[in-house]
């Protein structure tokens, strides 16, 4: 397979009549990410990801998954490339297995062993000969993976695959992410779960008004919130006047505890600073924002006039034959 990154999209753009839904969008996907995709509804996220896949084709720009376009290249480009957007679909009156075997005689040349393997990897073994209408729909999401497997996918891009899950399903979901991901698989993650992209992903994208606001690691962003710190006192009127008369601007007084920025140095000398003073303090600790924080401050303004382009379209599974899918 060629050293290209699994994705590299650049100034992809896809419009609606007058609505642009993808704007310019650049996003480069490496070797071994857990990469997560974030936005509000309505921000883009499915309709990139539909390209990327070759169920959509962009107005204008470029996609290319190990250097192949779908668009171009067609089933070819699609090679070590699985996936569903939005949410897997079966047939409810067949047996897991069944729906799987009709994957793999569409893909072709997928051995009966290979369906045991995966549903092995997502623990569906015992139910393989249930029918999928009396599956949970965290049973069907596991087998949508099941069936992205089977062609022993490279690159697996996966639409807000705990949505709709219980607790235990979204644990077992995101075990099952990370195991894949230690297997080497570089995988694409959309997801509106916060905490779980900070927990599951190394580097993320945020995307708001189909247009990517940042990109990059997620440890630096996380750290590029920090300096804060909150403090408590005995005393937080007069704390306020130290923390100012030591040049400390921004003090602000929130639920009983003021927040100000400083470097880990200037901190210390303010605690001694307010012990000279004869203030108490009974909490000075650090905080850095959470990945939660950050996307809000980020996207908060679209969350509240935003409405769902990406809810409109009927989902489909990338786990079909190339042929189906590219547009």
């Amino acid at each position: 397979m060629s050293d290209a990154p699994p994705i590299e999209a650049r100034r992809l753009v896809k419009r609606y009549g007058e609505l642009v839904a993808v704007d310019h969008v650049d996003l480069t996907v490496e070797r071994g990410d857990v990469f997560g995709y974030l936005g509000p509804n309505g921000a883009g996220k499915t309709t990139s990801l539909r390209m990327m896949l070759g169920l959509i084709t962009p107005t204008e720009g470029s996609v290319k998954l190990f250097g192949r376009d779908p668009h171009v290249d067609g089933a070819r480009a699609l090679d070590g490339v699985a996936g569903f957007v939005e949410g897997p679909r079966f047939y409810p009156y067949l047996s897991g297995r069944r729906n799987l075997r009709l994957l793999a005689d569409l893909d072709g040349g997928i051995p009966g062993s290979r369906i045991d393997e995966v549903l092995d990897v997502v623990e569906l073994r015992d139910r393989a000969q249930d029918k999928v209408g009396g599956y949970s729909h965290g049973m069907r999401q596991r087998l949508g993976i099941a069936a992205s497997l089977l062609r022993d996918p490279s690159l697996l891009l996966l639409d807000e695959p705990t949505t709709g899950l219980d607790p235990a399903g979204m644990r077992d979901m995101r075990e099952l992410v990370k195991r894949l991901a230690a297997e080497g698989i570089t995988i694409l993650l959309s997801s509106h779960i916060l905490a779980e992209v900070e927990e599951l992903c190394n580097r993320v994208a945020i995307i708001r008004k189909g247009r990517v606001i940042y990109e990059g690691r997620l440890d630096e962003l996380l750290q590029s919130a920090g300096g804060e710190y909150r403090l408590r006192t005995s005393d937080q009127e007069r704390a306020r006047a130290v923390l100012l008369t030591h040049g400390v601007a921004g003090v602000e007084l929130v639920d009983g505890e003021l927040r100000f920025r400083a470097e880990p140095a200037e901190a210390e000398a303010l605690s001694i600073a307010l012990g000279r003073a004869g203030i108490g303090i009974s909490a000075l600790v650090p905080h850095t924002a959470t990945l939660e924080e950050l996307f809000l401050g980020m996207t908060e303004p679209e969350e509240r006039s935003s409405r769902s382009l990406d809810g409109s379209e009927a989902p489909e599974v990338a786990a079909w034959p190339a042929s189906e899918r590219v547009t």
